[in-house]
């Protein structure tokens, strides 16, 4: 097929629409399975169980590779769908004098620019709030505290003993030490070393790369949880955040009502055995991971 042909066939730029939506289907799936440790996974475990996962996610090579051909098929995607819109708008510029869309196809296909826009829009907005705080700015470090009576420590005698205590995980696996014992002078402390080699003595000996950055505590604060202590204030707009989030995914339910069957239709996978059994797989794909999806922030704001 000729260069031209790819670039202004309308048969090729719906094979193209298709192969997209259906490996973002795909995406979706992967993104849904990482981000429901946030609510299945509880405690110490779950936060640290999300952050290895958001790291792995940003450092395998083949992950990478996949995340970019990722951004590519989202913005094709939408791309190619404006392009289709305007060229059938084009192609029928005045509408018939007797029409009833209703009769003719769903609610939903009559508005996949429309849902696709809106889509596209809320991406941009998330990438924003999470995707670009995790590559760009300087994160707190996953940090958990483990202080009691059984873990104070002393050092040189009775004359120093631990007072505070933090442990930040690094890509390595392991709980990096950060300690403040006081002395025996009055309010005064000071950071200690630890002669261990799983320990540090401060927190600027740990540099952002060498351990997981805590978007779990990022996530659950956009969400109206207090993490300031783990250095992310709470989001005095979460409820708004929630509502947004909800909405989104319901366009998303919408668009992808009529676009997961309309894929497998474009490609040829069209016959009376199969069409019955991907229609019924594609309107359950596009309830039940959207609603997974809006159950995770609602569940995360309502258990403050």
């Amino acid at each position: 097929m000729a260069k031209s042909a790819i670039l202004n066939s309308s048969i090729a730029k719906k094979w193209w629409m298709a192969l997209t939506g259906l490996f973002l289907c795909l995406f979706l799936v992967g993104h849904l399975l990482g981000n429901l440790q946030m609510i299945f996974i509880h405690g110490e475990e779950g936060k640290r169980a999300f952050n290895e996962y958001a790291y792995f996610m940003t450092h395998n090579p083949l992950i990478k590779v996949m995340s970019y051909i990722t951004y590519f098929s989202i913005l094709f995607h939408a791309i190619d769908g404006i392009i289709l819109t305007v060229q059938n708008k084009k192609a029928r510029p005045q509408n018939y004098a007797y029409n009833k869309p209703g009769t003719n196809s769903s609610l939903p296909s009559r508005y996949m620019a429309v849902l696709g826009s809106a889509i596209l829009i809320f991406i941009v907005l998330h990438m924003a709030n999470f995707w670009g705080k995790m590559h760009y700015t300087e994160m707190p470090l996953h940090k958990t505290e483990r202080i009691s009576e059984s873990q104070r420590m002393t050092e040189m005698g009775p004359q120093k003993t631990m007072d505070t205590a933090s442990y930040y995980l690094s890509t390595q696996g392991e709980y990096l030490h950060e300690g403040y014992f006081e002395s025996q002078g009055p309010g005064q402390k000071a950071p200690i070393r630890i002669e261990e080699t799983n320990f540090i003595n401060s927190q600027n000996d740990l540099s952002i790369g060498e351990g997981y950055k805590d978007l779990h505590s990022l996530v659950f604060a956009f969400f109206g949880h207090d993490k300031s202590k783990e250095g992310f204030p709470i989001n005095k707009n979460a409820l708004i955040a929630v509502i947004i989030y909800v909405v989104a995914m319901l366009v998303l339910a919408f668009h992808l009502w009529h676009g997961f069957a309309s894929a497998f239709q474009t490609l040829g996978v069209n016959h009376k055995k199969h069409n019955a059994i991907i229609k019924g797989f594609g309107r359950m794909f596009a309830v039940l991971v959207p609603l997974a999806f809006a159950m995770i922030p609602i569940l995360i704001y309502l258990n403050k």
